[in-house]
């Protein structure tokens, strides 16, 4: 898979592209810890190992071995490890970083299909998808983060978005729902309106079998936004028949990012519709870091940890070559970030 596109790094494009990583991975968590006092679920873990692994990805690019849909399920691997052990083992060499948080080892309501999708090695492909009826939205809320690939062209986030989640939720509407929110993801953290963000996604949806439940969501969230106050009434309204299906949680999301007066306003009206991870990285797409409530970060678990691969993001995408270029066989970047094997 080749990215493609270019992007200008000045000073002040690092400062408002980090600014945007921060709010994505923030945001998403405190949408998903919403309620709960800062404890977060399998969403934002699922959500650090994509990161981790498309870092990783970036990272083994050194060795002619670019393929990004096999580095991010061997994340998915790795958080899938976290699951069945008690703790880190020192003895095991393909623990990568991450798995020696001794928080992940706490199952958080963990999708089965996540559970059982990452149980065996075999990398899924769309002709042979992994649990092909699975349809709710856990794919999509660990999505996030390929929209913040801000130098590929917005198909190739939607292809490798899809890749990603049909390891684990093979229905057509929940992997293609991940494609179209990391595309809106995507124009979003370039600096598009939400409005801009969600008419690409819908541009690029129609060539890809089986978009119609993604598409009709979509245009139900953007109807809904010209009609009536916008409250939880409005916001269940976008499930047809009460289903809580991908696609549905998609449609909520945008439709309380588009009428949202701030970001708390709406995450408390995605929480009626059970998608605040989505929310809440769209919001911290659109506006960043500083404009997520202060009183929920401060009780979020994982900050600390969420900072860190924001900003090893923001430097891989910005200074990568600087970090692990072809003269480089040992740093601490690599120790983090390996290049070779399926660590």
């Amino acid at each position: 898979m080749r990215a493609a596109g270019a992007v200008l790094w000045g000073r002040r494009e690092q400062q408002d592209f980090r600014s945007r990583v921060r709010g994505v991975l923030l945001g998403g968590a405190l949408g998903d810890a919403h309620g709960r006092a800062g404890a977060v679920t399998a969403a934002t873990q699922l959500t650090m190992f994509t990161v981790d692994g498309l870092i990783r990805a970036h990272v083994r690019r050194d060795t002619g071995t670019w393929h990004p849909p096999t580095d991010v399920h061997r994340a998915y691997r790795r958080w899938y490890a976290t699951q069945h052990d008690w703790g880190p083992d020192e003895r095991r060499e393909d623990n990568g970083w991450l798995a020696d948080e001794e928080w992940f080892y706490a199952r958080r309501d963990p999708d089965r299909a996540c559970l059982t999708g990452f149980g065996d090695d075999a990398l899924a492909t769309f002709d042979r998808p992994k649990n092909p009826t699975a349809r709710d939205a856990a794919a999509t809320e660990r999505s996030a983060p390929f929209g913040l690939l801000v130098g590929w062209e917005p198909s190739l986030v939607l292809q490798l978005a899809a890749e990603g989640a049909l390891q684990s939720h093979g229905h057509p509407a929940a992997y293609l729902s991940a494609g179209a929110f990391a595309v809106i993801v995507h124009g979003l953290t370039r600096g598009d309106s939400l409005d801009t963000a969600v008419g690409r996604a819908l541009a690029l949806l129609p060539a890809r079998p089986g978009h119609a439940p993604v598409t009709e969501a979509l245009h139900r969230a953007l109807t809904a936004v010209t009609r009536g106050t916008p409250g939880p009434d409005a916001v269940e309204a976008l499930s047809p028949g009460g289903t809580r299906t991908a696609e549905d949680a998609l449609a909520a999301a945008v439709y309380c990012a588009l009428v949202a007066e701030d970001v708390p306003h709406g995450l408390r009206l995605a929480a009626a519709g059970h998608a605040g991870p989505l929310c809440g990285a769209l919001l911290g797409a659109l506006h960043g870091e500083t404009a997520l409530p202060a009183a929920g970060l401060a009780e979020l678990e994982g900050r600390a940890l969420l900072l860190q691969l924001a900003d090893d993001f923001a430097l891989e995408l910005t200074h990568g070559p600087s970090l692990h270029g072809p003269g480089l066989t040992t740093s601490a970047w690599l120790t983090r970030y390996p290049r070779g094997g399926p660590k």
